[in-house]
């Protein structure tokens, strides 16, 4: 029997669980909770989630895309914690995006039964994998193709590990990705995305239905370059889903009763994503044709202090969910100070940390405003285990004593969660009460 979320609150706890206090090991999840464990006990580095700007952004981002006329089916690989997963599905969510066929296998084990792949499946054992998932009536699966060469792999793979005298269950929902010049995987033209979608048509293991890409590989800011080049390629994936319902490629009787769908939006675009969509959802309105157009922002449920801040049209909806804690291990010098957490341990990949406060302990205001602020400072450098935190003025001190805890904004989610096993969550940022262990599945 496969595992559920509540099955997670008896896992036990071991020593090998970075940075849970020393008397948990041994104890369930939930007879440590029970337990009413504080931060500070929990030793350093740490991540830590709330629990309160979780609901408030998973709430904010399922209502902002209502608004839109999108459904949303966020990206687990931000987190790949099944129960955050949960919470975004409760709140509305129609499914979730993952990027691996492991992860794919790690949701269903939760359970989860509408999944995208935003990404190929072409290896024989993933494939055999979802050949057989297939079987369930109640799984919603579907992948992206980028070219015909994708297309050939999966048709061998399935054969390879049906063989011949096995048939699949039914045919693998496929979206044609397209892509753009200088951009990540997908079809490069319209042209190529038609000649890929008339392949798909023709395959008797696959059924097309709709396309899909991914617009925040083209930008990296809101630049005027930046902003053309993502409102261009949007415009050619709404064009894209025109050309395949005009060649009767994506009809309502070729895809039975499923809808076609039109997908796009990381976090930093949705409101480009938004804008593209909207003439189109309006059209199939008056048209009474139906469309799923499904936005896959991930990192709008914890937010941060770093890219998404700097870049999310919903920075004044969003709040950050999730804080860093390291401890000063070393002064060396008037305006230096190392902290005890690094690459190993903080995101680093799209800015590094930002400091926010200080507390000699991890209890009561080290996890909010409360805590002592530091004068100008900046996190200027990681090690593997180290994080150099400098004054910002060359001949300022730095006034901060080893054993000390800093307070850090963190910067994208994506590449914080695959630090820890278990991550704390507090109820709120004023709290110091750990209400919940989040598990995660890197």
């Amino acid at each position: 029997m496969p595992p559920r979320i509540d099955d997670l609150a008896h896992e036990v706890l071991s020593p090998g669980d970075t940075g849970l206090p020393e008397r948990a090991a041994g104890l369930t999840v939930a007879e440590f909770l029970e337990t009413s464990p504080r931060l500070g006990e929990f030793w350093t580095p740490l991540t830590v989630l709330d629990a309160d700007a979780m609901r408030r952004n998973a709430a904010t981002i399922q209502a902002w895309a209502a608004s839109k006329g999108m459904e949303l089916m966020p990206h687990g690989k931000t987190t790949m914690a099944p129960a955050l997963w949960n919470l975004q599905l409760e709140m509305g969510a129609t499914g979730l995006t993952l990027a691996t066929p492991g992860q794919v296998r790690t949701a269903r084990s939760f359970g989860v039964s509408s999944i995208m792949l935003a990404n190929a499946l072409v290896a024989p054992s993933a494939l055999a994998f979802i050949a057989g998932e297939l079987a369930d009536p109640d799984l919603s699966f579907r992948c992206w193709v980028d070219g015909v060469g994708t297309v050939e792999a999966m048709e061998r793979g399935l054969a390879e590990a049906l063989g011949a005298e096995t048939a699949l269950p039914r045919p693998i929902d496929v979206l044609v990705e397209l892509g753009a010049p200088g951009g990540r995987t997908g079809a490069r033209t319209l042209a190529e995305a038609l000649e890929l979608a008339e392949r798909v048509a023709g395959s008797p293991v696959l059924r097309l239905v709709g396309v899909a890409g991914y617009e925040g590989s083209l930008g990296h800011d809101r630049s005027p370059a930046a902003l053309a080049a993502v409102r261009a390629y949007l415009a050619d994936l709404v064009a894209l889903r025109d050309l395949l319902l005009d060649r009767g490629l994506l009809t309502p009787g070729g895809i039975a009763a499923d809808d076609v769908i039109v997908s796009a939006g990381g976090s930093a675009y949705l409101d480009l994503v938004a804008e593209a969509f909207a003439p189109a959802i309006a059209a199939d309105a008056s048209a009474g044709r139906r469309t799923r157009w499904i936005l896959r922002s991930g990192a709008s449920l914890v937010h941060d202090h770093g890219f998404y801040r700097g870049i999310s049209p919903l920075d004044d909806l969003l709040v950050p969910a999730m804080r860093g804690y390291a401890r000063v291990v070393s002064h060396p010098e008037p305006g230096l100070a190392l902290l005890d957490g690094g690459k190993r341990d903080l995101p680093y990949d799209e800015g590094l940390p930002v400091p926010l406060g200080i507390a000699p302990t991890l209890t009561g205001a080290a996890t909010g405003d409360g805590a002592r602020r530091l004068p100008e400072a900046s996190v200027t450098a990681l090690n593997d285990q180290h994080s150099f935190l400098r004054a910002d003025d060359p001949a300022a001190s730095l006034p901060v004593a080893v054993g000390e805890v800093v307070a850090l904004g963190l910067s994208h989610p994506c590449t914080a969660f695959d630090k820890r096993r278990w991550l704390p969550v507090v109820e709120h940022a004023g709290s110091d009460l750990v209400v919940d262990l989040v598990r995660t599945f890197f």
